[in-house]
């Protein structure tokens, strides 16, 4: 192992720790902003505990996201100086674009947010988490086009060894950027959609289990008297939040996980276009092939399904990686230009597989917490206990299915930094030892690992401790707190 492997290590592992921040400050930035918009529109209470409720979690997380993508800034400089110096003409653009435009309109407009509870108007408060919002998602788009730049690097020159930017609208408009930000904008949504999913599902079940669960009627025929701080009390009085909650994560995982699948779509053809080798190496094809099939795992295919993915059309001839191999060979000169094939192989299927069971619970949960036609009346259905633990247990999905979708893209994309131009053992930086790679790694590691556990805690203690409780003078009549302490608290908002 040499300071090459490290460095690729480092950059990975820290990569993939803040990836996991990003998809789910994106989504559920937007689920936050809509809890908000709802009570703005209706001024409905739930409403409003649901949106502190969840906008915690979502500052935990965007803080948690700040801290950890910071490092990234540096290793372009320790690890990766060759790399910077090559395309740092053409990648600072973009990258300058979204500390300047986006992240500040990101930060400022969410500070606003955070400090504007009974400060601002409601409209304006409301503004400014919308706009927090359309920062964050510019952010990624200004990523993104980045990233897509190394994978399709257009409006350019190389003059001196170095790449040039010759024309920034190409850049930003590259076709692999245009299919690249949806896909992963919309995974993003099903990241989120998937954890607000399983948070509402631990509320559910944690009520029940508490005995909070409201009885119908008295013997008298007046409505019982029910804990408040829950998601139980009657049903004429307040909604039950957590069903809503879960309601409106289901709708857009569902609808998020439609997109994802279009824009998937709208790859895999630019792959077989631009990047060859990353669609053989996903399908572990080996020769070109016409009418190519798709693995589902090996040793079981669909004829002509990989053709008609790739090119809609199932006669389509697909290239194979050992015959790309020898092209790349005559034209880049000798080299190994294959990836590592059982990681991209497998990612591939674990991000299909994961993320196309996160969409089937939300359209399952769709069906099980419908409302009755109006013909037969009635309340809505009640979350199924045994489906609101399938939520819970279903959270790593979505996760691990975008993870995978990342080392699809980064490792599919080796030995290449810049496609066809840089390849990722002429990127790392020359003075940069095997012993001070080890070094920042074992550091980056450990620290990492206590962020870990601090966030972990800190989502955890605020999902068990719920949304907070009205004041009792403002309590539904018939209503009593669920624990006498509970009477002397009301509701604030203190990030």
């Amino acid at each position: 192992m040499d300071a090459l492997d490290l460095a690729r290590w480092q950059f990975g592992v820290t990569t993939v720790y803040h990836f996991l921040f990003v998809p789910l400050t994106i989504g559920l930035g937007v689920y936050v902003a809509g809890l908000q918009t709802a009570w703005h529109l209706t001024g409905k209470e739930h409403y409003l505990r649901l949106t502190k409720f969840f906008g915690k979690l979502f500052l935990i997380n965007f803080a948690m996201g700040v801290v950890t993508g910071i490092v990234q800034e540096f290793q372009f400089g320790m690890n990766w100086s060759e790399y910077s110096t090559f395309v740092g003409d053409v990648f600072g653009a973009p990258l300058a674009l979204e500390a300047l435009l986006a992240f500040f309109l990101e930060s400022t407009f969410l500070g606003l947010w955070i400090f504007g509870w009974d400060r601002l108007p409601k409209r304006i408060h409301l503004a400014c988490l919308w706009a927090a919002v359309i920062g964050s998602n510019l952010s990624a788009y200004f990523i993104l086009a980045a990233n897509a730049w190394m994978k399709h690097p257009v409006g350019y020159e190389v003059v001196d060894g170095r790449a040039r930017m010759t024309d920034l609208w190409a850049v930003l408009t590259n076709s692999t950027a245009l299919a690249q930000v949806p896909h992963v904008v919309a995974a993003s949504f099903v990241v989120a959609g998937g954890f607000v999913i399983a948070v509402a599902g631990y509320r559910i079940l944690r009520e029940r289990g508490l005995g909070l669960r409201p009885e119908r009627s008295r013997k008298d025929g007046r409505p019982a008297r029910t804990a408040v701080g829950d998601a139980t009390t009657p049903m004429r009085r307040l909604p039950d939040m957590w069903r809503t909650s879960l309601r409106a994560a289901l709708v857009m995982t569902a609808i998020a996980g439609a997109v994802v699948a279009g824009s998937g779509d709208l790859s895999g053809q630019l792959l077989r276009e631009q990047q060859p080798m990353k669609l053989a190496a996903a399908e572990g094809l080996r020769h070109d092939t016409a009418g190519a099939p798709f693995s589902i795992v090996p040793g079981v295919e669909v004829p002509g399904l990989l053709s008609l993915l790739a090119a809609h059309d199932p006669g389509a001839t697909v290239q194979g990686v050992d015959d790309i191999q020898a092209r790349y060979e005559k034209t880049f000169g000798p080299a190994d230009y294959t990836p590592n094939l059982p990681v991209v192989f497998w990612s591939f299927r674990v991000m299909i597989g994961f993320g196309m069971a996160t969409v089937g619970l939300s359209a399952l949960g769709l069906w099980l917490t419908r409302r009755p036609r109006r013909r037969q009346g009635g309340p809505a259905k009640p979350v199924p206990g045994w489906f609101a633990r399938l939520c819970v247990l279903a959270l790593p999905l979505p996760a691990v299915a975008i993870i995978s979708g990342w080392l699809l893209s980064e490792i599919g994309r080796q030995p290449w930094t810049v496609q066809g131009e840089l390849m990722t053992a002429a990127s790392v930086s020359p003075g940069v030892s095997l012993g001070e790679v080890a070094i920042t790694l074992a550091i980056f590691t450990v620290l990492y690992g206590v962020l870990a556990v601090a966030e972990g805690v800190l989502l955890m203690r605020h999902v068990k401790a719920g949304p907070e409780l009205p004041p009792v003078e403002n309590m539904p009549a018939g209503t009593v707190p669920a624990r006498p302490d509970e009477a002397r608290l009301t509701p604030t908002l203190m990030y």
